[in-house]
């Protein structure tokens, strides 16, 4: 008796046409991250060139291997609002720990006496600002945190990297776990995220923040999305706004 062979197994339309989503999302993230590094290269923008302005002081942590003129796009939008915004040039490329990164920006703030800070993050940024409010800064100078594509959870992809500084984003690190755990500072941080990051396929969700999920993919291209410029500026007005 001839053994059949089984019948192979099509994807469903709408399962077929979310993956080709995806994959362009893909694409694009990266098409994104290239002109951004590049553009980053060739910038010569100064960090004096946005200390000026009235409203509540910004400071910029971009993510890991990302300089801060990474963020320059957006750090010209909240300048043009108002708002002086600070870069920490020491972070370099951002290949530190967290608690390195984080005792960095933390003697960054003292130096120039700055209260009242707003952080705007991406990536690694995120963490390394959860850090600072936990762990660095006694003095409270910073009161709130709006963090792009943060991977609070850590990303299941960073276990197959041997790059250490990758490498520390994987759910079982222990500094990053322990940083889970501590929930004290998550009502005064805003995550926003896309609805797919090839980078953080755990998501950005941070229990007891402000989350916001926009139809956006990429974990780089959302730094250029509209919505996410216009969900940053509501985040920093409302935390600049003192409360009645």
């Amino acid at each position: 008796m001839r053994r059949r062979l089984p019948t192979p197994r099509l994807l469903s339309p709408h399962l077929l046409g979310r993956h080709l989503c995806e994959a362009r999302w893909w694409a694009l993230d990266y098409v994104y991250a290239g002109i951004g590094q590049t553009r980053a290269f060739l910038s010569r923008a100064r960090p004096a060139d946005f200390r000026s302005g009235a409203k509540a002081p910004i400071v910029i942590i971009p993510g890991v291997y990302e300089s801060w003129q990474f963020m320059r796009p957006l750090i010209q939008t909240l300048h043009d609002h108002g708002h002086p915004v600070h870069v920490v040039a020491k972070l370099g490329r951002n290949r530190r720990s967290l608690a390195d990164a984080a005792a960095t920006v933390a003697s960054y703030l003292q130096r120039e006496n700055l209260t009242g800070v707003i952080i705007v993050a991406h990536s690694k940024g995120g963490l390394i600002g959860k850090q600072l409010m936990t762990a660095a800064d006694p003095d409270q100078r910073v009161s709130a945190m709006a963090a792009i594509s943060a991977p609070f959870g850590g990303s299941r992809y960073a276990r197959y990297w041997v790059v250490p500084s990758i490498r520390a984003f994987a759910p079982a690190n222990a500094a990053l776990r322990d940083l889970g755990l501590d929930h004290r500072v998550n009502d005064r941080i805003t995550s926003i995220y896309g609805v797919f990051d090839p980078h953080i396929p755990e998501g950005s969700e941070l229990a007891g923040a402000r989350n916001i999920e926009l139809r956006v993919g990429g974990h780089f291209r959302i730094l250029g999305d509209p919505r996410t410029v216009r969900a940053v500026l509501d985040a920093v007005t409302d935390a600049g706004t003192p409360a009645v």
